[in-house]
């Protein structure tokens, strides 16, 4: 055989090894995937199969510290299966804490978005479509909104909870799964005290018509609850949701730090923390509020206010809790003043 011959020979056996095997690398995930607008991580082991069957769930966090029981019950809804986590700042941190130090996944693999251009990216979308669970971090909420909304991955996000797929939120993760949202897109984070004062105020920026989570369409969430005193902010959150979407009977849910809120399938849901401190705060007014004028305080009488402790139900279907004690809230000229009952 002429070596020029026993050459062709071995090019035409590479050719034919790289097209049997070309279709096996396109169906593999990619590995160390990197793209303008987006930058990926990964841990774990991404062709592993999946251990369970999933189910719903949501599980919606205050911020602060994670609750381990909380992740571990998450998990076990996405059947122990692979977690994609959602950012729009930060690195791969969050994933190596999920897998090591919780445990319970087969992967992690983190998108970190620096413009929206990225979410209608088609890597992007396939990592995401394959995910078990889907955790978006903290961070600023605008960014998500101004990032995602309306794009092929908000469909893909819907999708994912249509499917039957758990979600979780944390700090600016939880605020945008409300249907309606404070989206903070002036840039700052209005206060309580801001927020009262001027309640029509560009500072107080309202959004809607962006995820569709499942009994939390009539709903406004806040996070960092109690620590960052935002009982008045969240008064004021609902009764703009009411007045712009004409519906009274718009609902807030606050979740303290180190919290999380774990919503089964049937809405049932169960308050989890760290320290068996942490609580979920429940406001529903029932009606518009007395005064919403742009540029004048807010004034709301006997806003209704439901606390549940820590290991406390809440039921998302009606709102009814075992609670840990009810209030009622009064806001005039700006000032809140709560009664327990």
């Amino acid at each position: 055989m002429t070596p020029f011959i026993s050459r062709l020979r071995q090019r035409l056996v590479l050719a034919a090894l790289v097209a049997l095997l070309a279709p096996l690398a396109h169906a593999q995930e990619p590995r160390d995937l990197q793209s303008p607008g987006f930058d990926y991580y990964e841990i774990g082991d991404l062709d592993a199969p999946r251990p369970g069957p999933r189910a719903p769930a949501m599980m919606l966090m205050g911020g602060g510290e994670w609750v381990p029981e909380a992740f571990q019950w998450w998990l076990r809804q996405a059947g122990n299966g692979r977690v994609v986590i959602l950012r729009a700042s930060g690195g791969d941190d969050l994933q190596e804490r999920l897998y090591e130090d919780i445990g319970g996944t087969t992967a992690v693999q983190t998108l970190v978005f620096d413009s929206r251009r990225a979410a209608n990216d088609p890597a992007v979308l396939r990592v995401v479509a394959a995910a078990d669970a889907i955790f978006i971090a903290g961070g600023d909420q605008s960014r998500y909104i101004r990032f995602w909304k309306g794009t092929a991955l908000n469909r893909a996000l819907n999708a994912h909870v249509g499917a039957g797929k758990p979600i979780a939120g944390t700090s600016a993760g939880l605020a945008i799964l409300g249907g309606y949202a404070y989206g903070a897109l002036d840039g700052g984070s209005v206060t309580s005290a801001g927020a009262m004062a001027d309640p029509m105020g560009s500072a107080v920026t309202m959004d809607s018509g962006f995820l569709q989570m499942p009994y939390l369409q009539r709903v406004v969430t806040d996070t960092h609850f109690d620590r960052r005193d935002r009982l008045g902010r969240l008064i004021v959150f609902v009764a703009r949701a009411a007045q712009d979407s004409g519906d009274p009977e718009m609902v807030g849910i606050g979740v303290d730090e180190d919290t999380a809120l774990c919503v089964e399938p049937d809405g049932q849901a169960r308050v989890r923390s760290l320290d068996g401190e942490g609580k979920v705060w429940v406001v529903r007014p029932g009606r518009d509020a007395d005064q919403l004028v742009a540029g004048e305080p807010l004034r709301f009488d006997a806003v209704p206010v439901t606390v549940v402790a820590s290991g406390g139900h809440l039921n998302l279907q009606d709102f009814h809790a075992d609670t840990d004690y009810e209030a009622t809230a009064n806001v005039v000229d700006g000032d809140i003043e709560v009664t327990r009952l």
